[in-house]
């Protein structure tokens, strides 16, 4: 039986070899929901906690389009604007509010395309994965290391958040919120 740092380091290197789809190589036909659903699954299987774990189900997506935080679908079916919006969604969902997300995909989409977004994205994981998977290969089977390393890591996910929501409540402050300079 394998111990739990191997069981770290086999998961790191499956992260490490991981890459988000690209672009060009996304569905070129709409999905209908189903479809969505099980494209999705594939895509985020490397993150999932368990076997059980579902991470996007027809009822999130629903709901995700209820708060307009993606775009309704045209005809029920899915286009890669979408596809691309809902990777986004369940990635940073795990640290973010959905009023955040939705505020941080209108903040992006003033100035970026889509497809740019993605691409930003993808670029951007690919980085923070191979900073934390590089972490992880360094490490000694030691338990208290391993404990150490989650530590770290949970504390800087932490500060990482609260950073994220300080710019995004900045970013998205209405003039009429600003102090008024001549009483400071």
């Amino acid at each position: 039986m394998s111990s739990p740092n191997e069981r770290v380091q086999q998961w790191a290197k499956e992260i490490a070899s991981y890459s988000l789809v690209e672009w060009g190589r996304m569905p070129e036909i709409d999905l209908y929901m189903d479809q969505v659903i099980t494209y999705m699954d594939r895509q985020l299987k490397v993150f999932r906690r368990s076997e059980e774990a579902k991470p996007l189900t027809p009822s999130m997506i629903n709901n995700y389009v209820k708060d307009k935080l993606l775009k309704s679908p045209e005809r029920k079916k899915y286009s890669s604007d979408h596809l691309a919006s809902l990777y986004m969604i369940c990635m940073v969902k795990q640290v973010l509010s959905i009023p955040d997300i939705s505020e941080l995909l209108k903040l992006l989409e003033e100035s970026r395309s889509s497809e740019e977004m993605y691409r930003s994205f993808s670029s951007i994981q690919k980085t923070a994965f191979t900073e934390v998977t590089d972490r992880i290969a360094k490490m000694d089977d030691n338990r208290d290391e391993l404990i150490q390393l989650a530590l770290e890591l949970s504390i800087e996910a932490t500060a990482r958040r609260t950073a994220v929501e300080k710019i995004i409540s900045e970013m998205t402050r209405l003039p009429d919120d600003e102090p008024d300079k001549e009483n400071q």
